[in-house]
């Protein structure tokens, strides 16, 4: 049976609840080939990732949140220096305007009675990306919710009467920095939801592979057999890499296991061979 790897994980440093070396330890124990933490907008958790590396390899990677569309996409990327400049700076950039949402969140959902203030919101933040599920655990634990997904459904998503976009890189800029660290840029988790059509792929794929963008996540937890089915095919056509991965957080997503996503997730071995084949072929 071949080897399996997840290359879409999160640690303590974001909205994970494991810390880096945990994270290490925990892949290792459930037997994978190599494992990629990919924290939303810092990489202040790969340095002690990669210096946990044993059996498990160890790919340094990155999730930086744009809109395309007027929706908002994920671009992953991976094999990403962490401590570039040309990433540095822009990740900087987007945890200020974190601090600053989060702050307006805060100071509305007290104006509608609910009593949190950022100190509690920072005991459930070990790492220096603070964000909406951080303020969810603060709301379940003051007792407001009886868990995390009500919290979001009643004052965190689009939609409610607390809720405030953030800012975001535009796409193309997030696929530069990536390529200017050394990485190579994904689409993450593309048919997630209701994007679950071919067309929507299709039309997405067009600009951003105009950008740069190395491939797209042909593996994820929440796909259905026939979304997994249509972004390999779509992939294959336009002869990109795949990548996959489970978005493990830890604790803070108990339904979603490390290498395993909501328990039926393979993803081979020859994936990360392939993108790294890829890697090779483009220098």
């Amino acid at each position: 049976m071949e080897d399996t790897i997840d290359l879409h994980t999160h640690s303590s440093a974001s909205d994970g609840s494991d810390t880096p070396s945990e994270l290490v330890r925990k892949a290792e124990e459930a037997g994978l080939a190599a494992v990629a933490l990919c924290d939303h907008d810092t990489v202040s958790g790969i340095q002690e990732f990669l210096e946990a590396s044993g059996k498990t390899e160890t790919v340094p990677g990155i999730e930086i949140s744009t809109r395309l569309f007027k929706k908002e996409i994920h671009i992953i990327g991976l094999f990403v220096d962490h401590r570039s400049p040309a990433l540095l700076e822009p990740l900087a950039y987007l945890r200020r305007t974190r601090i600053e949402r989060n702050r307006k969140i805060l100071e509305r959902l007290r104006n509608g009675g609910f009593e949190v203030t950022e100190n509690d919101v920072a005991e459930f933040a070990q790492g220096e990306s603070i964000g909406r599920p951080h303020i969810a655990r603060a709301l379940v634990v003051k007792g407001y919710f009886e868990d995390v997904h009500s919290a979001f459904v009643k004052c965190l998503k689009p939609g409610t009467p607390f809720y405030i976009p953030r800012d975001f890189l535009p796409p193309d800029q997030s696929i530069r920095i990536i390529h200017e660290a050394g990485g190579s840029a994904f689409w993450a988790h593309p048919m997630h939801g209701p994007r679950g059509d071919r067309a929507f792929l299709k039309k997405f794929l067009r600009e951003l592979i105009s950008w740069g963008l190395d491939g797209l996540e042909g593996y994820y937890s929440l796909f259905t057999e026939r979304q997994h089915g249509i972004a390999m095919a779509m992939a294959n056509e336009r002869n990109l890499p795949v990548s996959g991965g489970s978005d493990y957080h830890g604790e803070n997503q108990p339904s979603i296991q490390l290498g395993r996503g909501c328990g039926t997730l393979k993803i081979p071995y020859s994936v990360l061979e392939a993108i790294r084949q890829y890697r090779k072929n483009q220098k």
